[in-house]
């Protein structure tokens, strides 16, 4: 059964290019973003772990750790951490996952339960392992997303995600199509008007089901 949002997602303790870490200790009191790639030394993975890099700052900003996992090794990974740095132009400063026993991946439903690594396997032979999970500080699964082998992943997106989930979790709102920081949000319905003007002020109303407010957080 795949992982479903607001479902406390799996511990497991594991080998990391960082050393042995238990998952939800770990993450602590923080967010946490979990991005997995089907092996090191790939193209298209190379450059979306420089991305991750290049955000660091942001991710900092926001109290988000991210933590990659391949089915490699982790002298493999920290080996494949000097080339994402030097691509990237930034520090590769977080940790990848060594999940040569599949544990992991299968766990978050990554790959089928029969999946095992053949002896001279290519990236084909993990290619489910293309996914990102967002989680929030209680441990539960907030959003996920799966990419395929051939498209990369635009962290920018992933980004505007966090800011989405962390506004709605703090004020209470949800947030619209195409939402960025300091755009309106939608006040829920489960708010009557007077209950919305009292928690937000002014709002707009579109249509009864439909009303927004200026962005709490700003």
């Amino acid at each position: 059964m795949s992982l479903r949002i607001n479902q406390t997602v799996p511990d497991f303790e594991a080998e990391t290019s960082e050393g042995h870490i238990r998952f939800h200790d770990w993450i602590g009191d923080d967010w946490a973003i979990l991005f997995s790639h089907p092996k090191d030394f790939t193209p298209v993975c190379t450059t979306e772990f420089g991305a991750v890099a290049q955000l660091d700052a942001e991710w900092k900003k926001r109290g988000v750790k991210v933590i990659g996992i391949s089915v490699d090794g982790a002298e493999e990974h920290r080996k494949w951490k000097s080339d994402i740095s030097e691509f990237a132009g930034a520090e590769a400063g977080f940790p990848i996952i060594a999940d040569e026993s599949l544990e992991v991946s299968k766990a978050y439903d990554m790959l089928p339960d029969d999946a095992y690594l053949p002896d001279g396997r290519t990236p084909d032979d993990t290619a489910t392992v293309r996914a990102v999970y967002i989680i929030g500080p209680d441990k539960k699964l907030k959003l996920s997303m799966t990419y395929p082998m051939n498209v990369g992943r635009n962290f920018a997106e992933i980004l505007r995600a966090v800011d989405g989930l962390q506004t709605a979790a703090k004020h209470g709102v949800a947030t619209p199509a195409n939402w960025e920081q300091g755009k309106d949000v939608v006040i829920p319905t489960s708010l009557s008007n007077e209950d919305a003007t009292a928690k937000f002020g002014d709002f707009k109303t579109h249509f009864p089901y439909l009303r927004m407010t200026r962005d709490p957080s700003q």
